[in-house]
C-alpha cells in the first residue's frame, strides 16, 4: 500500500490525497465483499458530497499506429479531469490490475492512476505514474 500526505510534493498529491480520503470512507460504511459497482456507486456519492469533480465510465480511445481503433477502454473514474481511478473489488492487488492502470495512463496524457481496492479487510491502494 502506498501511503501520501497532502503536501508531500507528489504528482496531484492534494488531489490524489482527497480520492483515497473518500475511498476510505467508502470502504469504512460498507466494509469488503460487494461487487465493484456498488463500491463505484458510492464513491460517486462521495466525490460528489466532498465536491470532487470527476466523470464515471469515462472512454478513453486507443490508437494503433496512428489510427483510433473502434474499441476503447473505460476508466471508472477520472478526477480532476486528470486523475484516472480504477476500482477492484478482489482479495488482492496483483500486476495485472497495476498493468492495466498503467495501459490507461499510456492511452492518455493522464499523469496519475489511483488504483483502489475494496475487496481486501482494509482499503488496499496504490499510485501509478508514468516515468
Amino acid at each position: 500500500m502506498t501511503r501520501m500526505g497532502a503536501n508531500d510534493g507528489l504528482v496531484f498529491g492534494e488531489e490524489a490525497y482527497a480520492i483515497v480520503g473518500a475511498a476510505m470512507e467508502v470502504h469504512s460504511a460498507l466494509g469488503s465483499g460487494f461487487l465493484e459497482a456498488v463500491y463505484a456507486d458510492a464513491l460517486a456519492i462521495e466525490f460528489s458530497a466532498r465536491g470532487i469533480p470527476f466523470k464515471r465510465e469515462a472512454a478513453i480511445a486507443i490508437s494503433y499506429k496512428g489510427q483510433r481503433l473502434s474499441h476503447d477502454y473505460r476508466a471508472d473514474f477520472i478526477a480532476y479531469e486528470s486523475i484516472i481511478v480504477e476500482l477492484k473489488a478482489i482479495k488482492k492487488l496483483g500486476d495485472i490490475e497495476r498493468a492495466q492502470a498503467t495501459h490507461y495512463l499510456k492511452a492518455t496524457t493522464h499523469p496519475l492512476a489511483i488504483l483502489l481496492n475494496f475487496g481486501a479487510p482494509k482499503l488496499d491502494w496504490t499510485r501509478i505514474v508514468l516515468s
